[in-house]
Formats: structure tokens, C-alpha cells, sequence
């Protein structure tokens, strides 16, 4: 198994409106690819120094190849989709395997 993870810092202002969205629309727009068989989201509890939310979503793949097809054929229109929130946030993207689960 794979994780493809997403960390946000996201700015007050616009944070309860962007957490719906995550909510209600963009993780099941990413679970609705079909590259991933689950989602977690989870609150940073780590304060920032530079402020804002801070988020990381978990996005689980049976294997790496479907992590690429994800950035082949829906990364830049799914990420489109948070223009609403430009400049208000800032993400960060990892790739996880999982080397044991118990």
C-alpha cells in the first residue's frame, strides 16, 4: 500500500468554508478517481509560527502506479478546482509506503 498525503496550512479566514469543500467535494472528487480506496483527513495539532490551520490528508493507493496515473489524469484539474482559495493556503505533497500496518 501507498500513501499519497497532503499537508495544508490553510488561513483562518477562509477555513471554515475550505474544510466543506475538502469535505463535500474535493476528497470525494479524489476518491471518485478510482486511484484511491480511502481518505483521511486529520488536524496538525503543532501550532505555526506562521499561523493558519494546518491539515494532512491521508490519500491511500493499492500500489504506486496508481498514484502516478493519478498525476497523469486528474492532479491538474482536481488542484484547478481550489482556485476559490488561491493564496490562502499552502500545501505540501508526500509519498508514503507503507511498510507495515498492525
Amino acid at each position: 500500500m501507498y500513501i499519497y498525503n497532503v499537508t495544508i496550512n490553510v488561513q483562518e479566514d477562509i477555513h471554515d468554508k475550505w474544510v466543506k469543500w475538502m469535505k463535500e467535494e474535493h476528497i470525494p472528487d479524489m476518491l471518485n478517481t478510482k486511484k484511491f480506496v480511502k481518505a483521511l483527513m486529520t488536524k496538525v495539532l503543532v501550532k505555526e509560527p506562521m499561523g493558519g490551520i494546518t491539515y494532512s490528508v491521508q490519500y491511500t493507493a493499492e500500489n504506486k502506479a496508481m498514484i502516478e496515473r493519478y498525476y497523469e489524469e486528474n492532479a491538474e484539474e482536481l488542484r484547478a478546482k481550489s482556485k476559490p482559495f488561491e493564496g490562502k493556503f499552502v500545501a505540501f505533497r508526500t509519498e508514503l509506503e507503507v511498510i507495515t500496518e498492525q
